[in-house]
């Protein structure tokens, strides 16, 4: 497998920037995630290690080699796509092999690494259909299956997943998760689904206009946001926010919502007295508590989950969420008062950053 290195990449079409500056350093067998909203420039930057885009400015790097100039084809990389991209007319074993039939390796060879990725993906009752006799989830295990019998140095996954249904996305999480666990590979994926994110990640690089916001293991990204896009963008249900202003009096920090409601804090934050803050709380973390305790709330929708319950609610006029494990909360009365637990808590400057608070 490969270390792959990125210094200041960039990447324009014409005028226009599309890429700012990234620095990214992939480790030998390690599963990075780029995440973003759609046009954040996730699958343009996956592209251009691919060699499939070329690179405006900066360097890459693959096991040390620079790469900005060499042809895909010579980069000895595999990549996944959305569309699967089988061949229709050819059966999933010779669309596994074709690859390594065009390198003209030897039939035994090819036999080989084609038995061995398909006794990982579970293909072998498959493989003499074709792709039209395939379900997507079985299409997209040959997909990979082809990439995996070429050994390449990297993986790279634009989207894989996105043309299946819920399930199916499930069951696919876990084969590429065990692919990978058994491979060892150095993979890069591409997602706008927080979620795959989370659950498929070593790394996860959370992208926004072009530029990384943040690059962590994902609960560093879940628990310390660097700024209010990775907390907004990573979570299900997205982060509540609430505008506030600090008072600071002594050691300790105080923000103090619209219509009054102090929230002391144990430290004192590093903002001037006055500034104005974005306080920031997980809709798991929020709780319901003695009215005397917490912030009047309207409820407005009730969603059951199975797992739980989303409670959407107006706090001081803004949209705020509560997600409760806790189903009598399916029943709740239009009014009840909530908590947010200390140290639950997050709180951004005017310009967006985390100010730490513990």
């Amino acid at each position: 497998m490969a270390s792959i290195a990125l210094s200041r990449v960039g990447k324009s079409f014409g005028p226009v920037s599309v890429l700012h500056e990234v620095d990214l350093d992939i480790r030998d067998g390690e599963f990075i995630v780029l995440v973003g909203p759609s046009g954040c420039g996730k699958s343009t930057l996956l592209r251009m290690i691919a060699g499939l885009e070329d690179i405006t400015t900066g360097t890459l790097t693959i096991d040390g080699e620079r790469v900005n100039e060499r042809r895909p084809r010579d980069r000895d990389i595999a990549m996944v796509f959305q569309s699967y991209a089988l061949y229709p007319h050819m059966t999933v074993a010779d669309n596994m092999s074709y690859s390594l039939r065009l390198r003209r390796r030897p039939k035994d060879v090819i036999a080989q690494a084609v038995s061995a990725a398909s006794a990982k993906l579970g293909l072998d009752p498959y493989l003499a259909r074709r792709p039209k006799a395939l379900s997507g989830g079985q299409r997209q295990r040959v997909a990979m299956g082809r990439a995996i019998v070429r050994k390449p140095k990297a993986f790279l996954f634009d989207e894989p997943l996105s043309n299946l249904d819920a399930r199916l996305r499930e069951q696919m999480r876990a084969e590429i998760k065990r692919m990978h666990a058994d491979l060892g590979a150095t993979s890069v994926y591409v997602t706008h689904d927080q979620i795959e994110a989370m659950t498929l990640a070593s790394r996860i690089v959370a992208m926004n206009a072009g530029s990384v916001q943040q690059i962590g293991a994902p609960l560093d990204l879940y628990d310390r946001p660097a700024n209010l896009f990775v907390a907004g963008f990573i979570g299900s249900p997205g982060m509540n926010f609430l505008e506030g202003r600090v008072e600071q009096r002594g050691e300790t920090s105080t923000v103090v919502l619209s219509k009054g409601f102090r929230l002391p804090l144990p430290v004192r934050i590093p903002a001037a007295d006055g500034e104005a803050v974005t306080l920031g709380i997980r809709p798991e973390h929020v709780s319901v508590v003695p009215e005397q305790d917490g912030i009047a709330a309207t409820v407005e929708l009730v969603e059951p989950t199975g797992l739980g319950v989303i409670l959407h609610l107006l706090v001081h006029g803004e949209p705020f969420k509560l997600f409760s494990t806790d189903r009598a909360l399916i029943q709740s009365q239009t009014q009840l008062t909530i908590g947010l637990p200390k140290e639950r808590l997050h709180i951004f400057d005017k310009a967006g950053n985390r100010l730490p608070i513990a």
